[in-house]
């Protein structure tokens, strides 16, 4: 009778190289790199969103009531443009 804990006792441990374990994109020395030379820039105070039913009010005017219909591809909800 083989069970899973005798057929694992017997087997011979196997060695990982590095080819078989994954690969890390390009060196952890650069790590952080564009971040650190960003500037940094304050948070601004933002208005407080409505909560509860008129957050739901607000939702479905953006969605359904204020939208422009033009020509070419339909915008998202988070495009600058």
């Amino acid at each position: 009778k083989c069970t899973a804990a005798s057929s694992f006792k017997t087997r011979t441990p196997h060695t990982f190289t590095s080819a078989a374990m994954g690969k890390v994109h390009g060196s952890l020395a650069r790590a952080g790199k564009v971040r650190g030379q960003c500037p940094k820039v304050e948070k601004q105070d933002k208005k407080k969103l409505p909560t509860g039913r008129a957050l739901k009010r607000l939702k479905y005017n953006r969605r359904f009531v204020n939208v422009v219909v033009g020509f070419g591809k339909k915008r998202g909800p988070n495009t600058n443009s």
